[in-house]
């Protein structure tokens, strides 16, 4: 991206240039304050970036690990930067500021003179002078590209991986480390880990969780040297409490340090410790000069390593640049609050975490066994100054809100767990109205309450946008919908439906209407949304609840959608397609002429898919129990292509007979795709697994997808392509073949219990409260208690598995539905034609013929 001139020309040519040097989170948020001050229109507005890329949600950085791309990460809107003519210059950083001039060169040459310089250059890792720290192998943990080199190398290269540093940096990239495969050590020098946001109760519930969780853990000592090879890439390290790790990757994440290089070389002031001096304006010892973010040392004195006081900053700028001697935007300090997830891990700390406040009280509860621990700082008055948590952050939103006030109820009982003396959970209602909600961008509940929905208050208020550490007390606090019926049949919805038909063991939609729908629907026949969306769901359950499975016996065949009436899908001609299973792409030479012979003879339409079968297109509705019979014969059967149900299991050839394969995939993905045929669920299901690391079988674009590692298997879930693309996010890794099926059994089960009518897992898992973290939660460690039922419904599904094709085979009254006309079965629909094209057939569509209406001119 690099638009060197604005799009849209303007009367007056802008009569003063801004330059932006750094275009990160920080960068952009200020690029969008310019707009808010209307300071776009009155000036040239150009940018030096350093990065190949526009800004990037570096926060989010590991997410990439867990399958969210580098565009996915982009909090840049390029219809932003086309709209108000902003030159970005990628890939160019300044190197050089002529203050004297008011001149700014970059790498590239370019020399840019301006009336406002901002520098918002970021920080750079601190990387200790330990020898060898510059071997092969050792890598940095701050941008994409970092991210990229690391997951390069560690693929060819390693399998026992080191972060130096226990922050909160640190901890994302032993996450990313674990993430690849790697066995994994953290390195801290301080005596537990995130020295700076818990205390030394909450670093301890920390370690536990994480070695339990794997991860080698060594506090209280420090790196002395990175041991090489003869080639020189990293084969071990040493530790200052004499001990060595054997290891063949390190990652630096000992904190950072204030970028200000740019600033020291044109004789700006910089604090002593680093980081360029500004004022409560953020302007630097050269008023034409600001500085914003990680670079700059704010008025109290302190560099702020966060996204949210970068963000006030940036709007400080952007206000005092607009309004000039008569600006009253001040920054003179920032909440250092923060939420996090960390290696699965919930931890929060916000206010005064360590109690420095004089005459302050700590108020703590810890639970080693489950790696609880809270601690609240209270004044002598009661008031609430700060606190940490972790292993249980649900209250952060709130008690971070209620900060600097008085709870309504003791500290004692808001950090006790239920049944223990714990208060009623505090919510939103006991927030004052001026109680800041999101902290990355100042936003009140009040002004949160003005919205209506959650994208109107992130468009509206920018809220949410941030660290996302508020959506959930967002949620909360926006008005719900009164009626979350399904459909003006029933005023539950698919989840509450479900679990009546399982619970009370309701096998039929007259029944369920009847009893549980709205009264004006009762005695009626249903309409389009619940018939299909409710016989889904008593197929799904159909052996737990004692109902036939087959979706066209009975009631059962009026429910369903147009493709499930004939076990195929319809197309655009009236014709319909066969499509017969073949388990994970593996088929023989025999069942492929079988196939090749059945298409000759009634003159199919072949296709080779992207879900590794072969697609017969062109069949009339009576050839279909014909075809069927054929393919059944030979060993196929029906592959549900045309039901909102598993369809393939995609794989590569695994290591068999590709020598980069770790784990035998068609295996796996044949044994898969057995076990899981038929299952009906709320929408379509995909799968694919890969035999390694090189993702072959585009596995992270599934429901479920699986990918071999040299210890097991690592298992995503929520993925998606189609129009709108997601890819999955790692939900349990290094399982072996019983544990990763158990856990496919469960999430499965558990989608299909709650998801909404045709909702797909990617969109389930973004929905459902809590995301994949929550999903982890009752799948992996059954937080719910209701794993062994999730296991005990997918055990009777395979139990009571039949081929839907062979079952019509076997029954007279039911092929009696496979013809074009009831009162002329023997007859053809005679719109059903084809026209030869490239060797095969193709529907013979009439064309429309465009007439102009009687009395008009046409031309």
């Amino acid at each position: 991206m690099d638009t060197d001139a604005p799009v849209a020309a303007m009367d007056t040519a802008p009569e003063k240039t801004l330059v932006l040097v750094g275009h990160g989170m920080v960068g952009q948020r200020f690029l969008e304050a310019l707009a808010e001050q209307g300071l776009t229109a009155t000036h040239r507005v150009v940018v030096l970036c350093e990065e190949p890329r526009p800004a990037y949600d570096r926060v989010q950085l590991t997410s990439y690990f867990s399958g969210r791309t580098p565009d996915e990460l982009s909090v840049t809107d390029a219809e932003f930067i086309e709209k108000h003519g902003i030159e970005l210059h990628l890939g160019d950083p300044a190197e050089h500021i002529d203050r004297q001039a008011r001149t700014v060169t970059s790498r590239a040459g370019r020399t840019l003179t301006y009336d406002t310089l901002v520098l918002a250059t970021g920080s750079v890792p601190f990387v200790p002078p330990v020898p060898g720290k510059d071997a092969a192998g050792c890598f940095v943990y701050r941008t994409i590209e970092d991210v990229l080199a690391i997951e390069a190398y560690a693929k060819e290269n390693a399998t026992t991986g080191a972060v130096v540093g226990g922050g909160l940096l640190g901890l994302e990239a032993a996450g990313a480390l674990q993430g690849l495969g790697l066995g994994t050590h953290i390195v801290e020098f301080a005596p537990r880990l995130m020295p700076a946001q818990v205390d030394d109760g909450g670093g301890a519930a920390l370690l536990r969780t994480l070695t339990g969780r794997g991860l080698a853990v060594h506090t209280g000592t420090g790196t002395q040297e990175i041991l090489t090879d003869e080639a020189g890439a990293v084969r071990a390290m040493s530790l200052s409490d004499g001990s060595e790790l054997d290891v063949d990757l390190v990652v630096f994440s000992a904190g950072v340090r204030p970028r200000d290089q740019l600033a020291r070389d044109c004789a700006l002031a910089v604090g002593e410790r680093g980081g360029i001096t500004v004022d409560e304006r953020c302007r630097t010892s050269d008023p034409a000069v600001y500085a914003i973010g990680e670079c700059a040392q704010a008025a109290d004195g302190r560099v702020y390593g966060l996204v949210a006081p970068g963000y006030e900053m940036a709007q400080t700028a952007a206000a005092a640049i607009a309004a000039g001697d008569d600006c009253d935007a001040a920054f003179t300090g920032a909440d250092m609050s923060t939420k996090l997830k960390l290696l699965g891990v919930d931890v929060a700390s916000f206010g005064d975490a360590h109690g420095a406040t004089d005459g302050c009280l700590d108020v703590a509860y810890a639970d080693s066994r489950s790696g609880t621990y809270k601690k609240l700082v209270v004044g002598t008055d009661g008031t609430l100054l700060g606190g940490v948590l972790v292993g249980d952050t649900e209250a952060y939103g709130t008690l971070r809100a209620l900060t600097g006030s008085v709870p309504p109820v003791p500290a004692e009982q808001l950090v006790l767990p239920a049944g223990a003396g714990a208060a009623p959970a505090l919510g939103p209602e006991a927030l004052p109205d001026d109680a800041v909600v999101c902290n990355c961008h100042n936003v009140t509940k009040a002004a949160v309450q003005a919205c209506a929905t959650l994208p109107e208050v992130r468009k509206c208020t920018k809220a949410g946008t941030g660290c996302g550490s508020c959506v959930k007390l967002i949620g909360q606090l926006l008005p719900q919908s009164g009626d979350q019926g399904l459909c003006g049949c029933f005023a539950q919805t698919r989840q509450e439906l479900y679990e009546i038909v399982r619970t009370l063991r309701v096998a039929s939609f007259r029944e369920l209407l009847d009893r549980h729908g709205r009264e004006s629907a009762r005695g009626g026949e249903g309409c389009e949304t619940c018939k299909p969306a409710v016989a889904s769901v008593i197929a799904s359950l159909a052996p737990a609840i004692g109902a036939d499975g087959y979706v066209l016996d009975g009631e059962q065949a009026a429910l369903q959608d147009t493709n499930d009436h004939f076990l195929a899908n319809l197309q655009k001609n009236g014709s319909y397609s066969v499509v017969p299973r073949i388990p994970g792409g593996e088929i023989t030479p025999d069942k492929l002429i079988v196939i090749g012979e059945v298409a000759r003879e009634f003159g199919l339409y072949t296709k080779i898919t992207g879900g590794q079968r072969i697609d017969l297109f062109g069949a009339r509705v009576e050839q279909l129990p014909v075809i069927w019979a054929r393919l059944v014969d030979a060993g196929f059967e029906s592959g549900h292509a045309y039901g909102k149900a598993l369809r393939t299991v995609k794989s590569c050839v695994g290591q068999t007979w590709c020598r980069y394969g770790v784990q035998d995939s068609v295996r796996m993905a044949i044994d898969l795709e057995l076990r899981y045929r038929g299952l009906r669920a709320p929408h379509k299901l995909k799968s694919a697994v890969s035999g390694c690391a090189r993702e072959c079988a585009e596995a992270r674009s599934k429901d479920f997808g699986v990918i071999a590692t040299a210890s097991g298997w690592n298992l995503y879930v929520g993925g998606n392509g189609g129009a709108t693309p997601r890819h999955a996010d790692l939900l349990a890794q290094d399982l072996d073949d019983a544990g990763l099926v158990r856990l496919i059994d469960r999430f499965l089960m558990f989608y299909i219990r709650t998801a909404d009518r045709l909702e797909r897992t990617s969109a389930w898992l973004e929905r459902i409260d809590g995301g994949l973290d929550h999903v982890r939660d009752v799948v992996v460690d059954d937080s719910l208690g209701i794993c062994a039922e999730l296991e005990a419904l997918m055990a009777d599904h395979v139990t009571h598995y039949r081929d839907e094709w062979a079952e019509t085979l076997a029954d007279p009254d039911r092929l009696a539905r496979f013809v074009s006309f009831v009162n002329a079965p023997e007859a053809p629909d005679p719109l059903v034609a084809f026209v030869p094209e490239r060797g095969q057939i193709k529907p013979d569509l009439p064309l429309l013929t465009l007439r102009p209406l009687e009395g008009s001119s046409a031309r």
